[in-house]
């Protein structure tokens, strides 16, 4: 079938569609990964996004399960150059037309997608809609215009869980029917995690650094979560822009120096807020996996997985009271950063990144130490 991406300068580019037959609207971004495509369908910080996939060949592999980073896609459309219709991999159970077609989202296929990031490098990120229905271009700009912005949307309340669970699975393996990790044994922390829009791998990697993890809503008050009892609290990943999550920002300020505090992504913009900094976004924001951060204490470069459309920004923090500990060597924009007094530090960049790159583990076990020396 056919399928137009019409975006809300009136740039318009026409392909064939795939999976769900229909119409989506968001903001248009583009992904540099190579691999992981299944990830990133899964991704809650997707939510509101259209992704463009820069790998020439998606879908060859086909999805299983076990990659899912949440229990279902999050993203409203894709957009790639070829589409495999088939895959090839013996984890495979089902082919990515097929996984997307389940849950409604449409994919555009065979347009030019090389012009199409130039397009939004050069113009930045803007809105767009697919439709596999409508031929009135005219009609497609106009609906692209009228979908809400990205900056001033609370959409971490939307995608969080809406009940506390506990997280059970430790780091797992591509082995054949083999799970590796800390599953069945005796945790020697309590994490609460914040799931502002989490991804699996983040509480897989916790469970493998022998911590029990208690997922709770995005809206949970500190007092709450105090009375959990924790050695620590995360604050996740998730969507849209952190500056209308107020009550985020009054919780964190609230657990500030009652324990250490771990945040990444989402949770690492919120910790700017509580902070008293401030946050903007990005002209056409960082998703990949392949972006060099550097450590400003060691000067080691790290690749990592960036998924994200605001940053904080480094000049708006107390420097009496915080260290930038990564900047990102592509932009200069602000990567973590860690408080001098109290036991708390994020990194905007995703260090759990499923399938990879593996550079920044060592942060999951910064935060154990971190907790270690807290409860000694």
């Amino acid at each position: 079938m056919q399928a137009i991406l019409a975006l809300e300068d009136g740039k318009i580019f026409r392909g064939k569609g795939y999976g769900a037959k229909g119409e989506c609207q968001g903001e248009v971004v583009f992904n540099t990964s190579i691999t992981g495509y299944q990830e990133i369908f899964t991704d809650p910080s997707y939510t509101g996004q259209i992704v463009v996939l820069t790998t020439p060949e998606i879908g060859n592999y086909g999805t299983t399960p076990e990659d899912n980073e949440s229990n279902r896609p999050y993203i409203e459309g894709l957009i790639v150059r070829e589409f495999s219709r088939v895959s090839s991999n013996w984890r495979s159970q089902e082919v990515a037309e097929e996984f997307l077609g389940k849950f409604n989202i449409p994919v555009l296929a065979d347009i030019d997608t090389r012009a199409l990031v130039r397009h939004l490098r050069d113009n930045g990120v803007m809105r767009g809609v697919i439709s596999t229905l409508e031929s009135n271009t005219e009609k497609l700009i106009a609906k692209a215009r009228s979908f809400p912005k990205m900056d001033g949307m609370d959409l971490a309340k939307v995608v969080s869980t809406k009940h506390t669970y506990v997280w059970e699975t430790g780091e797992r393996s591509h082995l054949p029917d083999e799970i590796v990790g800390v599953k069945d044994e005796p945790a020697r922390f309590h994490v609460v995690a914040y799931d502002f829009g989490i991804k699996h791998n983040i509480m897989r990697k916790l469970r493998a650094e022998g911590c029990k993890v208690t997922v709770v809503p995005a809206q949970t008050k500190a007092e709450d979560v105090i009375a959990l009892k924790p050695h620590g609290v995360f604050l996740s990943n998730g969507p849209g822009d952190p500056e209308p999550c107020t009550y985020a920002v009054d919780n964190i300020r609230r657990l500030m120096g009652r324990m250490p505090i771990f945040g990444i992504c989402l949770g690492h913009q919120l910790t700017g807020l509580a902070l008293g900094g401030k946050t903007y976004k990005l002209k056409f924001g960082h998703h990949g996996g392949n972006h060099p951060v550097k450590q400003m204490n060691t000067g080691k470069i790290e690749i990592t997985a960036h998924n994200h459309n605001f940053a904080v920004d480094p000049d708006s923090l107390p420097q009496s009271e915080v260290e930038l500990t990564h900047i990102n060597l592509n932009d200069n924009t602000l990567e973590g950063l860690r408080h001098k007094n109290l036991p708390l530090f994020s990194v905007q960049y995703h260090p759990e990144a499923a399938p990879g790159p593996h550079d920044s583990h060592y942060l999951f076990k910064d935060f154990v130490k971190m907790m270690e020396e807290w409860k000694g």
